[in-house]
């Protein structure tokens, strides 16, 4: 077995809200890192993956649990370690060639030994030619280049990617991760290891040879995979193929569970408890259930990834929002039309507003909120005073795109407008007086 770099064991990590509550990101994350392999975090939002590579970091402290490196406790920052970062994080007032040397001057090395491993990175990742451009004048994929090659120069053991070909189009991104792949491969060098977060399952099946995947609400280890298939890969391979769907299955599973019958809420029986909406708007809503219906009412919630050329986590909150309002069905992998998402569609767009407002009443999180509205002074409440009330109910969601959602949803069911100058949740003004102010 190769040898233990760094061994994170029993990690607990809490964040403290706005509202004062604490939010538990990781709960008893156990995780070795050895020497020699690729090993990728996969996971919904908020399940705790950056988090977690900045745990490993040094960056920010468990509240729970350690990290050893080489055997000893780690404290401070990860000697081992370097990092890509997802926004390129490149100093805009410094050439390339500059942009690399700093972090190896920092090291205490002279300036002829920064100068050779920066000439050396900007070979190694394909930059000749750019040392002295800045990154103005670079490309989103030549600069995470400049990023990668500012990580390597300073030849950490354990190179951390956070989602590092996410800002770059799908080309770049396919020649990258071939790149990356090739330069861990020369065991002459550093990094003997890369520890990678991503959203992207073929990506880590095309890179990762152990892949982690994470439950979220709070973050934990759901399942670890071992990738055996042979490098270089092959995305139309059958085997790669085989695993992708694999994966897919285990987070389908984990995010898109078949609830038993007796356990779904019976018609007509409003929910006891604020749920948490995913982040879809009305008309995104609308557009899924659209292509749905022109391919039959049902599809393969993967392949609407690959049609809709989104990423999974985007197109899976859609899925789960149409599914909380009962629009849609989600048996296994597939995401289907139920009765009421073709009663919606057939519907004129006043019928589809009373639907689609009788759907989110049926949430407790409007029931109140309107009940709220209509019960104050002026039918209008203050925003910041919701949003409090909001952070309180559901500590584990992002409450500012939650309020974003919320207002969306409840201006296309017309319960209550925004005003966001003056910070109001307000009724709206009922059709008839509008006519006669008119």
């Amino acid at each position: 077995m190769a040898e233990l770099l760094c061994d994170l064991r029993g990690i607990e990590k809490e964040f403290l809200l706005p509202s004062g509550a604490k939010m538990k990101v990781l709960e008893n994350v156990n995780l070795e890192v050895r020497e020699e392999e690729i090993l990728a975090v996969l996971g919904p939002s908020g399940c705790g993956k950056s988090t977690l590579m900045r745990i490993l970091s040094g960056l920010i402290r468990p509240d729970g649990g350690e990290v050893q490196y080489h055997g000893k406790r780690l404290e401070g920052i990860n000697p081992g370690v370097a990092i890509v970062f997802q926004g390129f994080a490149l100093y805009p007032w410094l050439t390339v060639a500059e942009n690399i040397f700093e972090p190896v001057r920092a090291l205490g090395l002279d300036g002829a030994a920064c100068k050779a491993a920066t000439e050396r990175v900007i070979r190694l990742v394909g930059l000749a030619g750019f040392a002295d451009a800045y990154p103005r004048e670079l490309s989103g994929g030549m600069k995470q280049r400049v990023g990668i090659a500012r990580a390597l120069a300073v030849e950490p053991e354990i190179l951390c990617m956070d989602e590092p070909f996410s800002q770059v189009d799908a080309l770049t991104a396919e020649n990258l991760r071939g790149e990356v792949v090739k330069f861990w491969s020369d065991r002459a060098t550093n990094p003997k290891t890369i520890f990678m977060v991503s959203h992207d399952v073929k990506e880590v099946v095309f890179m990762a040879t152990r892949i982690i995947v994470l439950a979220a609400h709070p973050g934990r280890v759901r399942t670890i995979i071992e990738n055996r298939l042979p490098y270089p890969r092959d995305y139309r391979a059958p085997a790669f193929q085989k695993l992708v769907d694999q994966i897919h299955a285990v987070i389908t599973e984990t995010e898109m569970p078949d609830e038993p019958a007796a356990a779904a809420t019976p018609a007509g029986k409003r929910r006891t408890s604020w749920e948490p909406l995913p982040r879809a708007g009305a008309s995104q809503i609308i557009g899924l259930l659209e292509v749905l219906d022109d391919h039959g009412g049902v599809k393969d919630v993967f392949a609407l990834v690959e049609k809709l050329n989104r990423d999974f986590g985007q197109i899976l909150a859609v899925v789960k929002a149409g599914e909380l309002l009962d629009f849609i069905d989600t048996p296994k992998q597939d995401v289907a039309l139920t009765d009421l998402g073709r009663q919606f569609l057939a519907s004129s767009i006043p019928e589809r507003k009373r639907i689609y407002r009788t759907q989110v009443m049926e949430l407790k999180l409007f029931q109140d909120l309107v009940a709220k509205i209509e019960a104050s002074e002026g039918h209008e409440i203050d925003e910041p005073e919701f949003r409090t009330e909001l952070a309180a109910n559901l500590p584990y969601e992002e409450s500012d795109q939650m309020f974003i959602t919320i207002v969306n949803w409840g201006r296309f069911a017309e319960l209550f407008d925004h005003d966001p100058d003056r910070q109001k949740l307000f009724l709206p003004e009922p059709p008839a007086q509008k006519e006669a102010a008119g």
